[in-house]
């Protein structure tokens, strides 16, 4: 019997050694936890250049990277908000500036740019913009920046003309002249392509137009001009984690040779890097 006992009592000690163990490493793992950042990005080309950096460049680095996708434009700023990521990845200032304004995001800072996404004219059924005939549709944006953005496209290239001084902050409001008499549909920026069956010409965001499969660079009827764009893509954090040392070393990967030439070798103009 004591026997019995005494292997008993070995058992159980034993037991609760492997459960201060598995504690322990529950510890580890939560410091492992916090030493990765956490990314939120659209997955083209944002998601591809992040893994680039994560496969390539991050190692050597000491930075461990992970990376979260949305395909569309809202949840990256809420779940940063939030403290479920640490570094968002997708969008332009003029972009973060409206959804500060709208949906309350003060606590969020712009970090650094790293590429151009130029903003594209696409159709199913016209080969010229010119071509595009009396009271067509063009599917647009509905999001208050990359609407006005799409409208200021068509002006640069004679198909409308806008307000004096509106700019980039135009709605359908703002076109004093449309001889072609257009007929505009503001749809999500992630639905535009898949509008390209029903509509004449959409104006498709350089992101949603890559996942579609789309070129922008040859596709497109017109395309936005990268020299002087001021709708750089780029890094987004909570403000005061600017100079945390993590979120450096990514922006510090990310504006480095390699990453511009792999924009540039993988996106051949369609994507363009920021500097």
């Amino acid at each position: 019997m004591r026997k019995l006992i005494g292997a008993l009592a070995a058992v159980l000690t034993l037991a609760l050694a492997g459960c201060g163990a598995s504690g322990g490493t529950g510890t580890q793992q939560a410091a492992a936890k916090d030493d990765v950042l956490k990314v939120g990005v659209s997955p083209v080309p944002h998601g591809e250049i992040l893994k680039y950096v994560k496969d390539k460049l991050a190692p050597a680095a000491g930075l461990k990277l992970e990376i979260v996708e949305f395909t569309d434009y809202v949840q990256p700023n809420v779940q940063l908000q939030e403290g479920r990521l640490d570094a968002n990845y997708f969008q332009h200032r003029p972009y973060l500036k409206d959804f500060q304004s709208s949906k309350g995001g003060e606590e969020l800072a712009y970090l650094q740019d790293v590429h151009v996404e130029p903003l594209g004219l696409y159709s199913r059924k016209v080969t010229d913009v010119a071509a595009l005939a009396s009271g067509a549709t063009v599917a647009v944006p509905n999001d208050a920046t990359n609407l006005g953005r799409a409208l200021k496209l068509l002006e640069d290239n004679g198909v409308l003309k806008l307000k004096p001084g509106v700019g980039t902050a135009a709605t359908e409001r703002d076109v004093a002249e449309n001889p072609k008499k257009l007929t505009f549909r503001p749809l999500e920026a992630a639905q535009l392509p898949r509008s390209l069956e029903d509509v004449d010409a959409a104006v498709i965001n350089g992101n949603y137009a890559l996942e579609a499969k789309l070129k922008p660079a040859s596709d497109a009827l017109v395309l936005e001009k990268a020299e002087g764009n001021p709708y750089a893509n780029g890094l987004v954090v909570l403000k005061g984690q600017e100079g945390d040392p993590k979120t450096k070393k990514l922006a510090e990967l990310l504006a480095g040779p390699e990453v511009k030439k792999f924009i540039q070798d993988t996106y051949q103009g369609s994507v363009i890097p920021a500097a």
